[in-house]
Formats: structure tokens, C-alpha cells, sequence
């Protein structure tokens, strides 16, 4: 790559370095390390195509790891400006970058370190034509972020106001032709009024020629002013529209594991998504009245031109139709909710019903399944039919209202030309009913706004009680991010599940060093897979020390902590893709010949092969073309491709046959080579070759050692031992007592 010379600070070719796409991530964790923030390039996922992050790609990945970040094109004349400032990423044409720690605009230079150096290595002068040669003309700007971060705000009506306010240039724009539309709109009514006035009545042609000219360039200029607003306004609303969306989604997955835990998926799914009848309000009937606003600000002052007392009827029946709107708030308010609650229990069934299709089709649950749905049904038609009454009386009740601002006003103005009580011509008169539906419809549209905001107070509310819970981004953002090595301390560790009384874990201390196969057993909630929950950071609120490297976890940056981990559960979720897809999900940038290597630890390479495609092979969604034994390998060989320091099993062989487990079980040695493994098993057999098995009774550590020790002086672990292996020790083998009691396992 090409960089500066430490000697002359030229650009100079250099030889046995990283590639060009590490310096210049390396380049921006170091500057957020000056604002400390502690960034891991494992963290960091580059777009599709890109041989070296863009600074639009590296502000998208500073944004989520809770910096505030911005890329910028500038000339030399600017940066040389820039003196006494925060380290500042320089883009290089190779695709690497430097770091500006300082600049001097007398000198006409700068000073730049290369990232790849100690810091204790001086930075090198350059001038601006030595720096022309190698710099494409982009920087990063990074700082910390201090206040609370947009992505953990609350989501209400201030929230969405503010993502609406971002587009400060587009609704800038979007006002100015808002306006002069309006102004526009105030000429055909006064053409109408000469063409009646002086047209007609003085019957000049000339005149009329005239007006039409005027007619056809204002015309052309209106149509071409409200094409502009139009294109405008749908940019404004896709940019919100967009933005809305990835916050979402960021949200949805910055919430904790437990909250998922506790909720139905469907709830959560229908809850969220009433988001974007918020969103449908304030790009639609917001956006729409917002604009029309400008039309009554500018037409309603010609309108008492014309005549006061018309102007002032139509204002009193337009706020009497908004008084209306205000009274009948509450009682349809109280109506949408039931509404809205009505179709997220609709929601939630059907998602059951997708979700569970094969348990229902197994057990023919097709009828029950229709009487639920039924049911949902039938609430969600009684509670619109509610909504759509409820909503009738106010509608009914101002149309009389509408009526006469549509049609009386011109009666009354027609009785005071004709008894002369008011100065009003004809021409004025037709002018006047022109413009005043013009403003009569924003001011019926702004009353009825109100009616709008019950079915969206409603919907926020409902997105607000999943996602206003307390996310994990500080967590996912902060904290340590220490080598691993998987050396484990447990010291008085308690936890209590929520709404429980019982502690799931009840002064819980254990050690054991780095490298350590460790397996955990015992009966059915003694807290095993707790145990595990912990490690993974599920949860947090446990007291006590739970100590990894001697570091506590709770200090240690979540996305970290589970990147280097490499975890296989009972019951694994595989990806609609690619076998090959679904093992290097979340790496994808490592090669074939890792996935090979992963499958054959795992003991699936040999059904891979097999398979017509290989690892090409296309999992359907629920991974209904493979077997479970195949789809917890490919779990397996998915953990161990990143070669984590500490592996967790949690029941991880429970769903393989005989022969598979056995496979599996036969390369957890080489698996486990030098890594430390957390094995949670309810086959003792699988567990033999430990180094250390843990034995859990009702929260509590029982015993630590290996199998055999175990044998002699635990009767928990020998009687669970003993059950499991009777067909091979009833005849030679040592027996339980006639008197000990039978411990199942699923106790």
C-alpha cells in the first residue's frame, strides 16, 4: 500500500503489511479509541462489493457501536484549518487511511500517524502536494456520543417528530412551493371575478385575449410547481419512511432475550408494526393538511378582502365541525383501542398457526385451530363495527355544517347582493365561492386531523409497550473486550428468574481453568442451562461474581462476549439458505475450506457430500428437508467455525441418533482442544471423558470432579449414573440399593 515515509514523509510503497481495507479499519478504531471507545474489527460487516470500507460504510457501523460519526469530502484549504482537533481518518486512494493528529495552515502541513504504528511512534509532516498524491479528499470525523443516543430514545410522538424535523432541506423546499402554489391559487379566482366584472359585462374581447394568456402561463407554472411539491413530498416521506424502518428493526434487536422470552411472537410482530400506522398518518394525512395549511394562511386574508362576513361564517362552521371532532375524541378513542387489541389477538393466531402448521397438520387440530380463529374474527368485526358507529355521529352531525360552508355561504352572499347590505359584486361573489372551499377544506381536514390521532395515539402506545423496553445497546456498545481465553470463577453467584420467588441458582461457586472440558449435570431445573444463560449474557441481574479471565462479565462488552462464544442448544434455528449460508452466518468472509473444516469437526461432512448440491444445498424455511440429527451437526460445525475459546452445549446431542451422537461425541475431544467447553447433558455417557463434570441439585452445586471420583462419593450423580446404565451393569455391575430412591431425570 502506499503511505508516508517516516523518514521524508513521502509517499512510499510498502512491503509485508496488512491489507489495505485492516489499515483503514484499524485507522478508525483508533480514532474512536480516543474518545473511548473500544471498537472490535470482528464487530465490523462491510457491504457487498466493497474491496475497502467506504466512510458511508464505517459511519453506518460507528453509528451502531454508539459513536456519533460523519464522512465528509473537503479541500486541503479546510483541513490544514483543522489544528488542535480529535484524531481525523483520512481516506487513501489504495484504500487504506492515516490518522491527521495535527495541523498547521502557517506551515501549510499536517501530521499524520500511521495506524498500523505504536502510538508512541511520532507522526510525519506532510504537505499538501506530497498528500494530494495518495489522498482521495475523504475524512472521518468521530466522537463519542454523550447524550442519550437517538436509537435508545423513547418511541412517542416527539420521537417521530424529530425524524420528521431531520429533513429540514426537503420540507424547507416543500414549504416554498407549498406557498407559492397558494399564491398561484388566487389569480383564477380574480380572472373569474374580472371575466364576469369586465369581460362580460363590457363585452371586450381584448380583455379576454389578455386573460387568457395570463390564464395559460400561470396554468403552466401551477402544473409545474405542484409536480415538483409532488416528487419532493414523496422523497421526504420514503427518506422518513426508511429511516423509521431501520430504527425499528435496530430496536426490535437491541431488545433482551428474556423480553422475547416472556412475549408471543405474534403480539410482538403485530405491536411493532402498528408503528407504520403512525408512520401512514404523519407522511399522509399530516403531510397533506401541513400543506394545506400554506393555502389557508394565503387565501384566508383575500377572503376578508372580498367579504368579512362570509370569511367569518365559513371560520364558524369550520370550528364548529373541529368542536365536534374534540367531543366524540374520548368515546372513538376508547372504541380504536378495543380495535386494535381485537386484531393483535387475531395476529397472534395466525402467526401460532404458520408457526405451528406441522403440530397441527400432525394432530389434526384443523378444527379447533378454525373455532379460535372464529372467535378472533368475530371480535375484531364487532369492535370495527363499534369504531365505524361511533365515528358515524360526528360525520353525520357536520355535514349540515359542511353543507353550508359548500353551499350557503353563496346563498347568504347572494341575499346581501341583493339586498345591498354588503358591498359585494357578482364577480366577487363566484371569487369568494371559489376561494372559500379552498379554505374550507383545510379547516375541515384540520378538525378532522383530531378524529386521526385517537386510532394513532392508540398505535404508538401499543409499539411503545415493546419498544420502549430497556434495550441491551449499552451493553452491545460498551465494556471491555478482552483476549479469551475461558478460564471460568463462579463465586456466590444467585439469580432469580422474573416473577419467581425460588432462586434458580443458590450460591453458586465453582473455578475452573482455561481449556477445561466441564460438563454440568442433574434432574430438571436444578439450574444447568441457568448456568449457561449466564455465560451467554442472557441475563445480567444475578448477584454475586461470575468471572471470565478474572474479568467480570457484567464489564465486558456484550457482542464481544457472544462472538466468542460459540454456543449449540437443543434446538437450533437454521437460516432459509444455503447449507454453506447457514454456517458462516455472521462470518462472511471466511472461505470454503473453513466450512469444510467446521462440517468435519462437527461430523457432517459426510452427509453434505451426499447430498446433490453439497454444500450448496438450499434449507428450507423450518428446515423441513433435513433430519434433526443433520440440522444440530450443521449447528455444531456453525459454533465452531469461528473457533471460539469457549464452547457451550447446552443438550446439544439430545436430538442425534445413535450412530450420529456417537460420531459427535467421538470428535469433542478434538473439538475441545484447546478451548474451554461447557457441556450440558442428560446422557451421562457423553459427558465420561470430561476433565471436570459439575453436579446441580435444586440451584446448588452438589460436586466438582471427574467421572470416576464422582461415581464413588456422589449418590446423585451415581444413582442418575446407575438408571442410565443398567442394561450394561444389572448383571455384573454394582446396583442401587433396594431402598434408594429413583431420581428420573425429568423430575
Amino acid at each position: 500500500m502506499a503511505s508516508v515515509d517516516n523518514a521524508n514523509g513521502t509517499p512510499n510503497p510498502q512491503t509485508n503489511r496488512p491489507a489495505p481495507s485492516i489499515i483503514r479499519l484499524q485507522a478508525t478504531i483508533a480514532a474512536a479509541r480516543f474518545h473511548g471507545l473500544e471498537l472490535d474489527m470482528r464487530d465490523f460487516a462491510g457491504e457487498p462489493g466493497e474491496s475497502s470500507p467506504s466512510p458511508a460504510t464505517l459511519v453506518r457501523w460507528l453509528t451502531d457501536q454508539g459513536a456519533v460519526a460523519k464522512g465528509m469530502n473537503i479541500k486541503w484549504r479546510y483541513l490544514v484549518k483543522m489544528s488542535n482537533s480529535p484524531p481525523i481518518v483520512l481516506m487513501f486512494r489504495d484504500g487504506s487511511a492515516a490518522l491527521m493528529v495535527n495541523a498547521d495552515a502557517a506551515r501549510g502541513i499536517v501530521w499524520l500517524r500511521d495506524p498500523m504504528a505504536g502510538e508512541g511512534v511520532a507522526p510525519v509532516p506532510v504537505d499538501e502536494m506530497r498528500l494530494n498524491q495518495v489522498w482521495t479528499g475523504d475524512i472521518l470525523l468521530i466522537k463519542r456520543r454523550k447524550d442519550q443516543s437517538e436509537a435508545d430514545a423513547p418511541i412517542n410522538a416527539a420521537w417521530l417528530a424529530k425524524m420528521v424535523l431531520r429533513e429540514k432541506k426537503s420540507l424547507r423546499d416543500i414549504a416554498i412551493a407549498s406557498m407559492t402554489l397558494s399564491i398561484l391559487q388566487i389569480f383564477p379566482p380574480l380572472i373569474v371575478m374580472q371575466v364576469i366584472d369586465r369581460v362580460v359585462n363590457n363585452r371586450s374581447m381584448a380583455t379576454l385575449v389578455s386573460i387568457t394568456a395570463i390564464v395559460l402561463v400561470l396554468s403552466f407554472y401551477e402544473v409545474l410547481l405542484s409536480y415538483g411539491r409532488r416528487e419532493l413530498t414523496l422523497v421526504l416521506t420514503t427518506r422518513i419512511d426508511t429511516r423509521i424502518s431501520l430504527h425499528l428493526f435496530n430496536r426490535l434487536l437491541a431488545l433482551p432475550l428474556e423480553f422475547f422470552e416472556r412475549e408471543q411472537a405474534g403480539n410482538v410482530i403485530g405491536r411493532v408494526m402498528a408503528i407504520y400506522k403512525v408512520r401512514d398518518f404523519m407522511t399522509g394525512r399530516l403531510m397533506s393538511t401541513f400543506l394545506d395549511m400554506f393555502t389557508l394562511v394565503v387565501i384566508l386574508p383575500f377572503l376578508f378582502y372580498l367579504s368579512s362576513t362570509l370569511a367569518w361564517m365559513t371560520i364558524a362552521a369550520s370550528g364548529l365541525i373541529g368542536l365536534l371532532v374534540v367531543v366524540f375524541m374520548g368515546p372513538v378513542g376508547r372504541q380504536i383501542g378495543k380495535l386494535i387489541k381485537a386484531e393483535m389477538k387475531r395476529a397472534g393466531v395466525m402467526y401460532e398457526t404458520v408457526a405451528g402448521i406441522r403440530t397441527i397438520k400432525t394432530l389434526a387440530l384443523e378444527t379447533s385451530r378454525k373455532e379460535e380463529w372464529d372467535e378472533c374474527t368475530a371480535g375484531v368485526v364487532q369492535a370495527k363495527l363499534d369504531v365505524g358507529r361511533m365515528s358515524n355521529w360526528p360525520t353525520s352531525l357536520s355535514m349540515p355544517l359542511e353543507m353550508f360552508i359548500n353551499r350557503g355561504v353563496i346563498l347568504v352572499g347572494a341575499y346581501l347582493v341583493l339586498t345591498d347590505a354588503a358591498s359585494v359584486g357578482a364577480g366577487a361573489l363566484v371569487a369568494f365561492m371559489m376561494l372559500g372551499g379552498r379554505v374550507a377544506s383545510p379547516l375541515t381536514n384540520l378538525a378532522k386531523l383530531l378524529d386521526d390521532l385517537n386510532e394513532v395515539t392508540a398505535s404508538l402506545g401499543e409499539a411503545g409497550t415493546v419498544l420502549n423496553q430497556p434495550t441491551e445497546t449499552k451493553a452491545l456498545t460498551t465494556g471491555m473486550r478482552p483476549r479469551i481465553k475461558g478460564a471460568l470463577s463462579f463465586i456466590d453467584v444467585n439469580f432469580v428468574y422474573p416473577g419467581s420467588t425460588a432462586k434458580a441458582l443458590n450460591d453458586v461457586s465453582f473455578e475452573i481453568p482455561a481449556g477445561t472440558m466441564l460438563g454440568l449435570v442433574g434432574r430438571s431445573g436444578s439450574g444447568k442451562s441457568t448456568i449457561t444463560r449466564l455465560l451467554q449474557g442472557v441475563s445480567r441481574t444475578y448477584t454475586g461474581y461470575l468471572k471470565l479471565d478474572g474479568v467480570d462479565l457484567r464489564e465486558i462488552n456484550l457482542t464481544h462476549l457472544r462472538r466468542s462464544f460459540g454456543v449449540v442448544l437443543q434446538d437450533n434455528f437454521l437460516f432459509r439458505g444455503t447449507i454453506r449460508d447457514n454456517i458462516t452466518a455472521g462470518r462472511p468472509g471466511l472461505t470454503i475450506d473453513d466450512v469444510v473444516r467446521a462440517a468435519r469437526l462437527a461430523g457432517a461432512e459426510e452427509f453434505i457430500e451426499r447430498m446433490p448440491a453439497g454444500y450448496d444445498t438450499w434449507i428450507e424455511e423450518g428446515s423441513t428437508n433435513i433430519s434433526g440429527g443433520q440440522r444440530q451437526r450443521l449447528a455444531i460445525a456453525r459454533a465452531v467455525i469461528c473457533d471460539p475459546k469457549l464452547m457451550i452445549l447446552d443438550e446439544a446431542t439430545s436430538a442425534l441418533d445413535p450412530e450420529s451422537e456417537a460420531l459427535v461425541n467421538a470428535n469433542l475431544e478434538r473439538i475441545g482442544k484447546g478451548r474451554t467447553m461447557v457441556i450440558v447433558s442428560h446422557r451421562l455417557s457423553s459427558l465420561v471423558n470430561c476433565d471436570m463434570i459439575l453436579v446441580m441439585d435444586r440451584g446448588r452445586v452438589v460436586d466438582i470432579a471427574p467421572h470416576e471420583i464422582l461415581l464413588e462419593r456422589c449418590t446423585i450423580y451415581r444413582t442418575l449414573w446407575m438408571q442410565q446404565n443398567r442394561h450394561t451393569e444389572g448383571r455384573s455391575g454394582p446396583s442401587a440399593p433396594a431402598d434408594a430412591p429413583l431420581i428420573a431425570e425429568g423430575e
